[in-house]
């Protein structure tokens, strides 16, 4: 099998942690996978270490998602699978004291504008620069990576399993938006056969979060792969995690 019949697969925000474990797997599954990383060095590093291939990727620069879905299409003519990866927590990792920055009553405007920038708008800017490839392909799926913390029933819950974060205007709040654009995008392409999924990889043991999750990259991927690799039947426009459905 070749790169022009196995199925292609972009994931972004792939040199390190989930989005590599991603890759890997998706890999693992036969198809061709292009890791997308800001860092062209780390990106070729990681796609060597997969199996994969490489492409200089910021999802908050318009000339580089235009190139990258430039390359992309020149090299293989469409993309089965895109998964949205790429995101950042504003205030480095995700500890109590770091986490107090995101506090809706003291938070830095400019902090809240970034993440939004690459976790909402950077979906936004690399989905619709990729969907012309997507639908050149016979079964395409997209899959957003959000958080638990953006589920707003789990926050609003105060015996719920998020009681312990503090409260965030930054980080999940913009999880929370990418639930609510994957549902409109998932309205808007069902027509045309495009499933549109986000998930909760849970609590996995990343840069994200100083390295406190109990999850491996590999365990919080494997919800990430089910839902790219999902049959026609398959669901659209829901919210994931290993344990099935995530209330909004």
């Amino acid at each position: 099998m070749n790169e022009h019949t196995q199925k292609v697969a972009l994931v972004t925000g792939a040199n390190k942690g989930i989005g590599r474990a991603t890759a890997e797997q998706l890999a693992a599954l036969g198809m061709t996978v292009v890791l997308g990383a800001r860092d062209p060095q780390r990106g070729e590093e990681a796609a060597a270490a997969v199996g994969g291939v490489a492409v200089v990727l910021d999802v908050t620069d318009a000339a580089s998602v235009r190139a990258a879905a430039r390359w992309i299409d020149e090299r293989f003519g469409r993309l089965d699978v895109l998964v949205n990866n790429a995101g950042i927590t504003g205030s480095g990792p995700v500890s109590p004291t770091d986490a107090l920055d995101q506090l809706p009553s003291s938070v830095d405007l400019d902090m809240v504008r970034a993440v939004f920038e690459t976790n909402v708008f950077g979906v936004i800017a690399v989905t619709n620069a990729l969907l012309p490839l997507l639908r050149r392909a016979p079964a395409p799926r997209i899959v957003n990576v959000s958080s638990g913390a953006g589920s707003l029933a789990l926050a609003s819950d105060p015996d719920g399993p998020l009681t312990r974060l503090p409260a965030s205007a930054a980080y999940s709040p913009s999880k929370t938006a990418v639930n609510a654009l994957t549902v409109q995008y998932a309205n808007e392409l069902r027509k045309d056969g495009i499933l549109v999924n986000a998930v909760s990889p849970g609590f996995v043991d990343t840069d994200i979060n100083n390295h406190t999750g109990y999850l491996t990259p590999a365990q919080g991927a494997a919800v990430v792969v089910r839902l790219a690799s999902l049959g026609a039947d398959g669901p659209t426009g829901g919210f994931f995690g290993e344990e099935g459905s995530v209330p909004w």
